[in-house]
Formats: C-alpha cells, structure tokens, sequence
C-alpha cells in the first residue's frame, strides 16, 4: 500500500521558540509539533513524525509500511537538548499504522510505543497509532458563539452522564455498541426528550481496557476507535451543538495504566511517571501517577485539555480524581508516601499543574468550564488562583451526594432523626461552585441503582426517587444525573449492558422520565431556579427545623426581587394538610409542579393548581399559604404574574 521512501532528517515543523516553549512547559499547543503529521516537502507527500524521547539511543518508526523493522527509518535526535527525535518519511500518508521503536541508553531495554500524541489509534486489542488529519467543516458556529450563556453560572446546567459504549446497544448485531454515527441520532433524541441542557462522557479517549470505562487512558489525543473515526466523533459533537446541548468530556490527568505499548517507561526511564513508587504508582488502581512536577508532562497534559476544547469544540472537561492529586499520602498508610519538601502531605507541584491548567483553560477558551470531582474539603477548589484557588469553574458536592442518599435510603419512620443530613449541606452551599451529582459512581459495584436504594414498597420506592429528584432540582447547584435514572431503571448499572430501556413501556417508569423532563424544563425556564445557584442570595429557608414531620421549604430567588420559587418537600408517606408556610409575596401562588401527579404516578393529591396567599404571618415572613404537601412529594409554587 505505502511506497516508503528512505527518512529525510532535514524537516522539522518545531523552531527554536517551540523547543524553548516545551522545556519551560509553556507549550500548550504540543499536538501540532510532535506526533506524526501528513504534509508535503518539495513536491513529495510524506509524513512528519516526532517524539519526545530524551534517555533514548537510538529511535525509528516501524509500521505498515516497513514490515516493523527498526532498522529501515531511524529518527535524528534534535542538537538542542530537547530530547525530541524527529525524521520525515516520504511516500506516507494518512491512515499509515506504526509505532516508535525505543532503544534506551539506560540499560538495553528495547520496545514499541504508542505515539503520545496521536490522533487515532488501531482498535483494541491492537496497539498501534494511525497517522490521521483532523480536517472537519464544523456547523455549529451559533453554539459556539452563545455558549458562555449555556455554560455560565448563571446558566441552567444539567448535566446527562453517559458511558458510551453501554448506552444503547444494537440486539440485532451481537448486542455492540453503537457506533459515533448511530449515537448522534439516538442521544440527540433521548436528551431532547429528558431536557437536559448537556451531555458528559465518561472518558472517551483512548484505552486499552474497556472495563476500566475509559479511566485508564493512553490516547490523550485520540477519542476511541471502538466506536469510529475522530471526525465521526466530531460529528456527534457537531450535532449535539445544533441541537442546544452542550458537551463535557471527562479527562484524565491524575493516573495512566501500566500497559507496555503506552506511557510507561517510555524510553528506558520512568519519563512521564515518578519513578518512586511511593509517588508514582497507585496501588489501589494499578495505574502510573503522571509527574506533574516535569515541566514537558505539564505540556503534555494542558495541550491534552485544550486540544479537545479546540479540536472537538468541547464545552468542559470534568477532571477526574484531583484529590489523588491533591494529597500525597492519597490511600496510603503510613510510610507509603513521601512528605513535600515541608514535610506535608500537599502535592505541591501538582497543585501548581491544576492552578497553571485552569488559567490556560479560562484565557483560551472563556466560554468552556472545567468540573473538578474533588472528593475532600480542599478549600477555594473553584476559586481563581490570585485568590489562592485552584481555578476550577465547579466543583462535584460529593457530601451532598452522600448524605441525600444516605438519608433517602432510611425508612420515612426514622428520618426525624436524621433531619440535619438534609440540611447540613446550605451550611456550606455556597462555599464552591457545586455540581449535584448523581453520578455511575453511586450506581455500580453492589450499590445498586438509585431506585434499589429506596426504601418502602413499588409505590413508596418511585415516590421516594421522585422526591430525590424534586430536591435536588430545588437545591443551589447544576444538577448532573446518570444514564437509567432519568426513567429509575432497578438494576445497577453494568458496563457490559445497556440501561434497561424496555422498562420505558412501563407507567411508573414513564411516570420519573416525564418528572425528570419537567423538572428540567422547570430549571431552564425559572431564572430564580438557576440564576443565582452560586449564590447566598439565591436562596431562603422558610421551614427548616420541623424534623418531626420531615418536612423543609424554601425559597429560591432570582436577581429581581418578585422573582421567587417555593420549594416544599414532604419526606414522609403522610399527607400534610393545611400546612403553613410563610412568604414575601401576596396574592395568588401557582402551582408548578408537584410530584405527586397522577401523571408522574402518584396519588393526585395537591393545591388544585393554586393557593391565595393570606395574610397571616409566619416564619416572619408577613403572608402564608396553607398547603397540601403530598405523601413523599416535592411541590413548586410561585407568585402568578
């Protein structure tokens, strides 16, 4: 197929001031100077290619195209100290398959990497990177140029979690999954449907273990294969944008599987991980640890970020573990870690890589987001760094995941008890820029699905999760939910089958998706919902102390003072009536939404659609309704305009 020619190593598409660049790690654009890239010289198509190798003796490119003999096309190592070695092959072009053969000067070690850089990869179980151009005609140019609306703080973000290759699957082909192609079609409708405003992929680069769900990745630069072409994946991007629905990619900067054709000891020396164990290797997760504190692999991973924010017009990256990160004796006991040179547990030099990201992030692309998933209480996460933050826009409420479903899961009996896990959570609200997340991690491992966690008979068990949903969309904070629970699928997720679709046909199940796409619609439409969900100002208790009755409400505000929404819960099975509860605002409140809806499978109990506020005070506040509160219900009411 290819008519290799012999390498020329008078061709380079680095300069001085590229070198200069990578070796402070300054160089965020690292994807158009190393790697292999197709191009012309002097009338003769062939192919660039270039990898950073600085303990190697010897490198050359093996592939398709030259039976994979390193002896046929050697690399020239740069006479500038960069450990960058580079050659041109003439007679090459896209879709060559190859590899770097790496001859170390450390010892004889000897082996075939994956390119670090590339675009594409072969499909797993195979190894090898495929040359490949990422030229794509983009129809999204209204998205792009309104998104710092969708995506802002003040914006309506919910957010639909997805593993992609269990999503859907295609019974009549031996049960795959869908393809880039056929996802663009079935997504785009299902999300539409649900009115969630964006979409989040569980990591979609490249790796070798698609049980790892995409967490051990090795293309940082390559959406999967298993699925199509990167501008397929483009094209998915593309439609998802035409539709109004934004995309987060989840991204991996904290770790990188141990596999041989990857990263690890990537020219004969621990080159992208720390070499002591005790800083580069997770045990818990059998992954390497990238060493943050080399400034080339600070390149490397901020020109990963940016690439996809780029390249694929991706809206936000939701980084993964950043307190694995943060923390230096992270899952570790006692003598298994290394203190910084204060001898704290602080991960200094990574803390420095999240700052450096995340101003990188917001001065190139203002109109994107980054999401840490940040498990501890690290202050000022989503704070700038000149205020000594780290730069995140939002942060996962991982405490607010725990303690709701902790408290969800008991028996309505003894929930008095446990008032405060439900409103613990205002206490410090405001304190980041939250996320609510309902996310796979809840949702798998013996943990059943959200629905299984419920307590109570069928009934009791739909009722609960629709309550679940009610307060969290009532709640400060975006709202992110996970494939299945927007119809309460009953079993765990498996990341070998699809979410159980067929129970769609069921009345219950129909009853929460109809529940999730009006609350949903509810979010996008009341400001006072959404407008000031990172702020103190946005929100009011009205009734936070009656435990005895499991009941909380309370006010959420917009930024002009008449636009307020009502938020009433009732986590008991016992219809309250005649409940008062104060408000600012006289006259006639409506009724918006209520869980309890014979539509979403409920009793039908509620307020006939309205309530006249009386004047009698209560909760100092000078009006009040008397309200239904449905059995295991969340009720939305505001003043009629």
């Amino acid at each position: 197929m290819w008519d290799a020619k012999s390498p020329r190593h008078d061709v380079s598409r680095l300069t001085e001031h590229d070198v200069y660049l990578f070796k402070q790690g300054n160089h965020f654009d690292l994807h158009d100077k190393l790697g292999s890239r197709a191009m012309t010289v002097e009338d003769e198509p062939g192919v660039h290619f270039a990898v950073w190798a600085p303990n190697a003796k010897a490198v050359s490119v093996v592939g398709d195209f030259n039976g994979w003999d390193p002896g046929r096309h050697p690399l020239a190592v740069r006479q500038d100290a960069s450990g960058i070695y580079e050659c041109f092959v003439p007679g090459l072009g896209n879709g060559a398959h190859y590899k770097y053969h790496i001859h170390s000067a450390v010892g004889d070690y000897r082996a075939d990497k994956g390119d670090p850089y590339a675009f594409y990869w072969e499909t797993s179980p195979s190894t090898a990177s495929i040359v490949w151009d990422l030229g794509y005609d983009w129809n999204d140019a209204p998205w792009m140029a309104s998104r710092h609306e969708k995506n802002g703080f003040s914006a309506p973000v919910s957010i639909y979690e997805v593993h992609f290759g269990s999503f859907m699957r295609v019974h009549e082909d031996r049960y795959r999954s869908l393809s880039y192609v056929e996802m663009a079609d079935r997504l785009t409708e299902h999300v539409l449907r649900s009115g969630f405003s964006h979409v989040e992929f569980l990591p979609i680069m490249e790796h070798p273990f698609f049980g790892s769900w995409g967490y051990q990745t090795l293309g940082y630069f390559a959406p999967t294969s298993r699925f199509g072409t990167p501008q397929q994946f483009m094209a998915l991007i593309d439609r998802l944008h035409q539709n109004g629905i934004g995309v987060v990619l989840d991204w991996v900067p904290s770790h990188f599987p141990t596999d041989g054709h990857g990263l690890s000891f990537f020219d004969g020396t621990h080159l992208y991980e720390h070499a002591d164990p005790k800083r580069g290797y997770h045990p818990d997760w059998n992954c390497y640890i990238f060493n943050t504190g080399r400034y080339e692999v600070r390149a490397f991973l901020i020109s990963s970020a940016l690439f996809w924010l780029s390249r694929y017009h991706v809206d936000a990256l939701r980084v993964d573990a950043v307190a694995s990160m943060l923390y230096l004796d992270y899952s570790r006991r006692e003598g298994e870690w290394i203190p910084n040179a204060h001898g704290g547990r602080e991960n200094i030099e990574s803390i420095e890589f999240l700052r450096r990201l995340n101003e990188m992030v917001y001065t190139r692309f203002p109109g994107a987001e980054t999401m840490a998933e940040e498990s501890t209480s690290w202050p000022m996460v989503s704070r700038p760094p000149y205020l000594g933050g780290l730069g995140f826009g939002m942060k996962w409420n991982m405490g607010w995941m725990h303690d709701t479903l902790r408290y969800f899961s008991r028996d309505p009996i003894f929930r008095k008890y446990h008032h405060g896990e439900l409103t613990f959570s205002i206490w410090y609200a405001f304190s980041e820029n939250f996320v609510l997340a309902l996310s796979h991690d809840e949702v798998v491992y013996g943990k059943g699905s959200l629905l299984g966690k419920m307590p109570g008979d069928d009934w009791r068990r739909f009722a609960n999760l629709r309550l679940l949903y009610g307060y969290m969309f009532g709640h400060p904070g975006k709202k992110l939910l996970f494939m299945g629970g927007e119809f309460g699928q009953w079993q765990e997720w498996n990341h070998d089958a699809e979410p159980q679709w067929e129970l769609l046909e069921s009345p219950p199940h129909q009853g929460v998706l109809q529940w999730v796409a009006d609350l949903n619609h509810l979010y996008r439409t009341q400001t006072a919902l959404h407008e000031r969900d990172f702020k103190a100002e946005g929100f009011e208790w009205i009734d936070y102390r009656d435990a005895e009755a499991s009941v909380l409400a309370f006010l959420r505000r917009g930024k002009r003072h008449d636009d307020v929404v009502l938020v009433a819960l009732n986590f008991t099975p016992v219809p309250r009536e005649g409940y008062r509860i104060g408000v600012p605002i006289p006259g006639l409140w409506t009724e918006l939404l209520n869980s309890d809806a014979k539509a979403y499978g409920g009793s039908g109990l509620g307020n006939a659609g309205a309530v006249m506020a009386e004047e009698i005070e209560s909760f100092d506040h000078p009006f009040s309704l008397s309200l239904t509160l449905p059995p295991l219900a969340a009720v939305f009411m505001r003043p009629a305009r």
